[in-house]
């Protein structure tokens, strides 16, 4: 199941910007972070896609999804300015962002290649 963050929850499980400047990822796992919005019509055509890669991927990976209405403050300090933005956080290294409602086949060339994470 993809899991909704809040700025607090995001600061436990991603990254917590208020106490570092320097990228520090928080998970235990890679993870997917999704900035969507419940009015954006490719956001609504990427939801079945990811709620599927995770059921696919289990426990190896995190989907989360962080709403932009409802999150200003954590959308700015990304910069998200298009939505979907997807965060692609690897275990270990720099996270890579993407734009835009990718095909599965995307996401799961980008969870091998970015995440290091295979079915």
């Amino acid at each position: 199941m993809v899991q909704h963050l809040t700025k607090e929850s995001f600061k436990e499980k991603v990254f917590d910007f208020e106490k570092n400047k320097e990228w520090k990822f928080e998970g235990d796992k890679p993870c997917l972070v999704d900035f969507y919005a419940d009015w954006c019509g490719p956001c609504k055509a990427v939801a079945p896609v990811l709620e599927e890669l995770q059921d696919e991927y289990g426990e190896k990976l995190n989907i989360y999804k962080v709403d932009t209405e409802a999150e200003k403050e954590l959308s700015a300090i990304f910069g998200i300015q298009s939505i979907p933005s997807l965060l692609f956080v690897p275990k270990d290294g720099q996270p890579q962002m993407a734009m835009g409602a990718l095909p599965k086949e995307t996401f799961e060339k980008a969870f091998s290649e970015v995440l290091k994470v295979e079915k």
